[in-house]
């Protein structure tokens, strides 16, 4: 190998290092690297934000890593709940550092990169020129993100500590310090009896109760919906108008207005049957009759949105379809089965979904109607209509009991969560095969 040759290795190997020079200079400083690179505005940017975030935040990181150790030392002055605020936040204040520290190691070693290569590094006005034109749809959204950061992520965060403290009536700050139990909450809840027969029995009507309130609402809906948009019927929009109405009146007004009238001695529904020599049924004591009250209360107020919605869709099918179907001899069952039944679920399938999600944590109609009464013997803080989500708010604000609490939103969470990314995967609302073809 001659001197020139091995001149041009040796000038290859030391020109291709720069990239990790200047990876390993911005990993001990962030902006070392991109001073080397010179990008000396960069730089002294990252430079800011270093200092900023070591010696500017010393006693916000010391009390964060406190936090995650201990919930307060002197009884009377720390607050435990505070202290698990704060060191939340600062344990999501972390991370978005981290976040920038490794994006300034990436930045750096990428123009160092282009030097080895024998490219020039972008210069002040270049960089800026390159955020606008790629990173305007970040800049767009990152108000969003730290607003949703910030009233859902570090509420659901929070939550999800509290599921695993003791944090109740007799362990409450600043008299008391909340302590970590681990897991033996969720071991209360699924093993411990009286916990176990409430949970079972709460979380089985919770499900039926999606389910009943969800599929009665629309079925109403769906049929109320094909009588009136039949050609034949007359003043069907007099009709739609009176049926809406429902939905106008507030849900609130309605709800509390039918605990009137399924009052078991003087409510209008008993005396009604009682004209037809039945009853009186006791609608708001027996836990049966609560149920199915409370099912037809949901009726009442949720079919009208579920009738306007399948109205839209109805009007939209085109009746090519319909005629084409009766060319070949259908009867008016098998269209609406193979027809109209398929395209109004390929329409509201996501809307459904989101309805069942909606119903699973329907907190209104159960605690207005009857505070989800009546009582149980055996069950723990629950009624004979209680689901989920007013059991966790009896457990919060009538029983402070916030860990079970908040242990049992985190399973409602999972639930929910789990349910809606499942069935939005596997619908055909989100999938590109054309239902009219």
């Amino acid at each position: 190998m001659t001197p020139q040759t091995n001149a041009v290795s040796k000038n290859i190997t030391v020109t291709g290092t720069k990239r990790y020079i200047a990876a390993i200079l911005s990993a001990i400083c962030m902006g070392f690297g991109q001073i080397f690179n010179g990008q000396f505005v960069k730089g002294i940017v990252y430079i800011i934000i270093y200092i900023f975030a070591i010696i500017s935040g010393l006693d916000f990181w010391k009390y964060s890593y406190w936090g995650l150790t201990t919930m307060g030392e002197t009884p009377g002055k720390d607050h435990s709940l505070v202290i698990m605020i704060e060191s939340l936040v600062g344990v999501v204040l972390f991370l978005i550092v981290l976040g920038i520290y490794i994006l300034n190691i990436i930045d750096a070693y990428k123009n160092g990169k282009l030097r080895d290569q024998g490219y020039r590094v972008p210069g002040i006005k270049q960089t800026i020129k390159n955020v606008v034109d790629q990173g305007y749809a970040l800049a767009y959204l990152s108000p969003g993100m730290i607003f949703l950061i910030l009233v859902t992520l570090i509420p659901l965060l929070f939550t999800t500590l509290i599921a695993f403290t003791n944090y109740d009536l007799y362990h409450s700050p600043p008299a008391k310090f909340i302590e970590w139990v681990g897991f033996n909450n969720f071991k209360m809840i699924w093993s411990f009896g009286g916990w176990k027969r409430t949970l079972t029995y709460v979380f089985s009507w919770t499900v039926v109760w999606t389910v009943l309130s969800t599929v009665s609402t629309f079925g109403l809906g769906l049929f109320v919906a094909l009588i009136l948009n039949q050609k034949d019927i007359k003043g069907s929009k007099i009709f739609r108008t009176i049926l809406i109405l429902p939905w106008a009146v507030p849900a609130l007004v309605s709800i509390l207005i039918f605990t009137g009238l399924f009052n078991t001695n003087f409510g209008p529904i008993n005396d009604l049957l009682a004209f037809f020599h039945l009853g009186p049924v006791r609608w708001l004591e027996d836990p049966t009759w609560a149920k199915i009250a409370v099912l037809l209360v949901n009726l009442w107020v949720g079919f009208p949105f579920q009738m306007a919605l399948c109205t839209g869709i109805l009007q939209s099918i085109p009746q090519d379809i319909y005629e084409a179907a009766m060319v070949d001899g259908a009867s008016p069952f098998q269209k609406f089965f193979k027809i109209t039944l398929p395209l109004v679920l390929y329409s509201t399938a996501p809307l459904i979904i989101m309805q069942m999600s909606y119903n699973f944590n329907n907190f209104n109609v159960i605690y207005l109607f009857n505070q989800g009464k009546p009582p149980i013997i055996g069950l723990r803080d629950a009624g004979g209509t209680d689901i989920l989500i007013s059991w966790v708010f009896k457990l919060t604000l009538d029983k402070l009991k916030y860990n079970y609490a908040a242990a049992l939103s985190l399973i409602i969470f999972i639930i929910v969560a789990g349910f809606s990314i499942y069935n939005f995967r596997r619908t055909r609302s989100f999938q590109e095969e054309d239902m009219l073809q």
